[in-house]
């Protein structure tokens, strides 16, 4: 009864446009999936992903529990399609990441809307990791190329900013939306090569998309609330 009585405390949270847009997408991705024989886990892997793209946008602590089900899944995704980039990225980054986000959320909560309080990183800073980023980037990419990723700029480069967008996403850094739009993009592209080679992934290329989309819709709700914490 507590259950469900704090989701529907929850929703209340979520407007209109969010509830109906999360609705016809989850629908949709099990449609498509059912139609196209896609895969069980990739299916899976997609619902958690975007439930928990969705919950992390509103600021909510529990979508990293959500989180580490889907990343432990897109890493066995990732590693049967030679991404070995991605796969090492979830398995030893995000899943590990995903559980400091609980605790490091937990502690800057506002407690009127049960979300996290949104922040925003000085010129500098950003210089700074974008730098870091790209040399990483690099390094990344002569390891693939040394190991045979399948397609190792793409791979390195989602790997390379996913290190960043996640660190910004547990500093509850607005950047992080530019980060992860670059990194859902360019993972749209890299899947969209996968399917077209016969990979039955297509939830996990559904699952990107959404994620771009998510991506541009939450940056600019976190701008507002920046503004506002100014």
């Amino acid at each position: 009864m507590k259950l469900i009585n704090y989701i529907k405390s929850e929703i209340k949270f979520f407007n209109i446009s969010e509830r109906i847009f999360y609705s016809i997408v989850i629908l949709s991705v099990i449609i498509i999936s059912v139609l196209t024989q896609d895969s069980k886990i990739a299916l899976i892997s997609a619902i958690c992903g975007i439930t928990y793209t969705l919950f992390a946008g509103k600021g909510k602590v529990y979508c990293y529990y959500i989180g580490l089900t889907g990343t432990f899944l897109y890493c066995l995704i990732a590693y049967k399609n030679g991404f070995y980039g991605n796969m090492a990225l979830y398995g030893f980054y995000f899943f590990p990441m995903q559980v400091i986000g609980i605790f490091k959320w937990k502690k800057h909560i506002n407690k009127e809307k049960n979300e996290i309080y949104k922040t925003e990183l000085s010129t500098k800073e950003r210089s700074v990791y974008l730098i870091i980023t790209i040399f990483i980037t690099l390094v990344i990419y002569e390891i693939l190329n040394i190991f045979g990723g399948k397609t190792p700029i793409t791979d390195s480069i989602v790997t390379g900013f996913s290190l960043l967008g996640q660190f910004l996403t547990v500093k509850r850094c607005i950047e992080q939306w530019y980060v992860w739009t670059v990194v859902n993009f360019v993972s749209v592209i890299m899947w969209s090569i996968a399917c077209i080679n016969g990979a039955h992934y297509y939830s996990t290329l559904i699952m990107w998309m959404i994620y771009f989309v998510l991506g541009v819709y939450f940056y600019f709700k976190w701008k507002k609330e920046v503004r506002i914490l100014k």
